[in-house]
């Protein structure tokens, strides 16, 4: 990699997600300390759990293990996540309420089996514990997702106020707060099984891959193989954003972690500010349906729907390359046009060097995805490729887990099951106070009703809906509300593929985050950057374009997500591919094998190779009669220039 500055730019306080920001200090602060044996205590009961190993004698009950889980790790984050960005200091208001919350979690997991054969509650405790996971909210994704959890969650309470398919059956507070805390709509159900059961050991194994260095290794490796091309820095940023992003499963860290470093790389070479901040942004938004590790969200899709993880994985393959390939197409369409130049040898590291140091990262992942997808060994799997992980480790000085290493490395796991429970559990009350007033049936009949059964009406609605429960929260957030309101209808009428539909929702529920007006990834990168914000984020999705309408694309053709009758790939594929290499000519005035393109032509060529891309006969012919006249007038007008300059 070419050289950077010894300390590259952070992002203010200001510009990153509240989620993101924590105040541990140095790695043995007391803080820290204390954090990290919460977090050990909270994985290690769940290592129990989940390999049925007896506590005390006896097996944890489903009960027992989801509140203690709920008390470690919501104590944890009152511990690492500060009220305020600028809060350093561990307050006395924080110790009062990680002790409040880890005493009811106890005191409710003494009373697991009551709770679930007798109907056992305690309203006070539920109320101090339901406003103790209001706060974790705000503190987690700030005050517009605490926003949505508390009057989706407080919805039951005046259901029966609104007027036609918003109206419901009404709840009393305690009979509110008993559904939210005590049942399986709640608190007891869906949202705290994914982040304990489904997803902790994938969790744990970004920790352990990410604390052995896998983070490096992956830059390296991109470095490597695209560092002497011409716009090598971008093509690095896109390749370690990829790996990086499904490594952590989150798009804010991805920025933070690869954009420090491939931002000032980006715009050493030539790449303004605000196109560097842009495609980290897209690169890292990718990220998080980039398999094999992929998201929270993928999880949940896979719990949703009732399909094992390796469907999920499998399916999000070809739209994920496709993206990337879009991606890489316009970054290299732009360093042409504006004439950068390959780096030279030096500039890179030798590809031989990297993967004999990085083999083990490799080799780990190869491991993994052979057990989900071979084994079936689900969420077991992310738990052996963490022993072996740690056993490669020991193969290498660098990465040998010392006992340093380990508390370093046990942090590092805490963090990320932390800022994940903190996002993930207060969900509980959203999709409780949809379940229990019975307004999900209702939504799902009037959104078949406004589209008047035009399936392409209701997928209208559909895209406006992600967009706005997008931006209104996270992503997360809209997809549970839209899982069980809107897919059900385009499914009911359409006929479609379930998890063509479910894919089709969480890409457009994602969007909003490179998405003005509210894009708090662009703008992260940007801060980064240096750049504006609101340029930065209509530069990104225009270099996002391919994630815009992939979805639309695998919804109505299912053979992209590798359902069903896959023969149509045969052709939709290479028209596709053909058709974004096209398109990007057309976004970046630079077409690969033929040369710049004039700008009367570039708007005709952009709408040309998304004709050749969409999956519908007329429209792929024409798309691609016209594209092949375009390309072969570039060509000639490139071949002319060359021959009038010599």
């Amino acid at each position: 990699m070419t050289d950077i500055a010894a300390d590259p730019p952070q992002a203010p306080e200001d510009a990153t997600p509240p989620s993101e920001i924590t105040r541990l200090g140095d790695l043995f602060s007391p803080v820290s300390i204390v954090f990290v044996i919460l977090c050990l205590s909270g994985l290690g009961m769940g290592l129990a759990y989940v390999f049925g190993i007896p506590i005390a004698g006896q097996r944890l009950l489903e009960g027992q293990y989801y509140w203690i889980f709920i008390g470690l790790f919501t104590a944890a984050a009152f511990v690492a996540l500060p009220a305020t960005p600028r809060q350093r200091k561990l307050p006395l208001y924080d110790i009062a309420a990680a002790v409040a919350v880890i005493g009811i979690s106890f005191w409710f997991a003494a009373h697991a089996w009551d709770i679930l054969q007798a109907g056992w509650m305690n309203v006070p405790a539920g109320v101090v514990m339901w406003l103790l996971m209001l706060e974790v909210a705000r503190r987690s994704g700030g005050l517009p997702f605490l926003l949505v959890v508390l009057v989706l969650g407080t919805y039951p309470l005046v259901a029966d106020y609104f007027p036609g398919l918003l109206m419901g059956i009404p709840y009393s507070f305690e009979r509110m707060i008993e559904a939210h805390v005590f049942r399986t709509e709640g608190m007891m159900g869906i949202t705290t099984k994914i982040v304990a059961e489904i997803i902790l050991g994938f969790l744990v194994f970004a920790g352990v891959l990410l604390a052995t260095g896998a983070g490096q290794f992956f830059i390296d490796l991109a470095n490597a193989g695209f560092g002497k091309y011409r716009g090598g820095p971008a093509k690095v940023s896109i390749v370690a954003s990829g790996f990086f992003g499904s490594l952590s499963g989150s798009i804010f860290s991805n920025i933070a972690g690869t954009g420090s470093i491939t931002i000032p790389t980006m715009k050493k070479v030539g790449y303004p500010p605000h196109y560097a901040g842009a495609i980290e942004a897209c690169a890292s938004t990718g990220g998080v349906v980039m398999p094999p590790v992929m998201g929270a969200i993928a999880f949940v899709m896979a719990i949703t729907i009732g399909v094992d993880y390796a469907t999920v994985m499998v399916a999000a393959i070809l739209p994920s390359l496709l993206f990337y390939f879009g991606l890489m197409l316009q970054v290299d369409a732009y360093a042409a046009r504006t004439g950068m130049k390959g780096g030279t040898e030096g500039d890179a590291p030798p590809l031989r060097s990297v993967l004999v140091r990085g083999w083990p990262y490799l080799s780990v992942l190869a491991f993994l995805i052979w057990g989900l997808l071979y084994m079936r060994w689900e969420y077991y799997a992310p738990w052996y490729a963490c022993v072996l992980m740690i056993g490669l480790s020991f193969l290498n000085r660098a990465t040998m887990m010392t006992p340093r290493r380990l508390f370093e490395t046990a942090r590092q796991i805490g963090i990320l099951v932390t800022q994940t429970a903190a996002i993930i559990l207060p969900i509980a009350f959203v999709v409780s106070a949809l379940t229990i007033t019975g307004v999900t049936g209702a939504l799902t009949s009037g959104l078949v009703a406004m589209g008047g059964g035009n399936i392409y009406l209701i997928v209208f609605f559909g895209v406006l809906a992600c967009f706005v429960m997008g931006m209104a929260g996270l992503a997360i957030v809209a997809y549970i509300f839209l899982a069980v309101t809107l897919a059900p209808a385009i499914i009911e009428v359409g006929g479609l593929n379930t998890i063509a539909v479910h894919f089709f929702i969480i890409y457009y529920a994602m969007l909003s985050v490179i998405t003005p007006p509210v894009g708090a990834a662009a703008f992260l990168a940007a801060t980064i950057a240096g750049a504006k914000p609101m340029k930065t984020s209509f530069t990104a999705m225009r270099l996002g374009v391919v994630i815009y309408f992939v979805p639309l694309f695998f919804l109505f053709q299912p053979a992209l997500v590798l359902q069903g009758d896959l023969t149509p790939l045969i052709w939709v594929l290479p028209s596709i591919v053909v058709g974004i290499m096209v398109l990007s000519g057309g976004l970046e005035g630079w077409l690969l094998g033929a040369g710049r393109v004039r700008p009367i032509l570039r708007i005709p060529m952009a709408a040309a190779g998304f004709a050749f891309c969409f999956p519908g006969l007329a429209t792929t012919l024409v798309g691609g009669v016209v594209s092949a006249a375009l390309a072969a007038w570039v060509w000639r007008d490139n071949r002319q220039a060359r021959l009038a300059a010599t």
